[in-house]
């Protein structure tokens, strides 16, 4: 399974769980507001990597952990704003790549 089917899936079950709860499902909106939190929480494990402060548990797992959690938000807010996530990241390293080769001639 690709990474974008199962975080649609992972996605649908938190609808589905958010249901039985009561709640609304989230949408872009909402889970934005949750990738940021996890990127707020990634950097404090970042700053504990670079003994800025202090952390629980096994430091590299808890990295890898937000890293996806992050991975997943990005594939998920995409698929819901119709963004081609694969084609425009493409798009995105060619231009940077291209960017970063002239500036390396000069």
């Amino acid at each position: 399974m690709d990474q974008k089917t199962l975080a649609l899936e992972v996605r649908d079950l938190y609808a589905q769980l958010n249901a039985k709860r009561g709640e609304k499902p989230w949408d872009y909106r909402e889970r934005t507001e949750g990738f940021v939190t996890d990127v707020g929480d990634l950097m404090k494990l970042v700053m504990a990597k670079s003994k800025l402060r202090g952390v629980q548990g096994d430091l590299n797992s808890l990295i890898a952990h937000e890293l996806a959690d992050c991975l997943w938000a990005t594939i998920v807010i995409a698929d819901e704003l119709d963004v081609d996530l694969d084609k425009v990241f493409r798009e995105t390293m060619a231009e940077l790549k291209a960017g970063i080769q002239t500036k390396l001639q000069v």
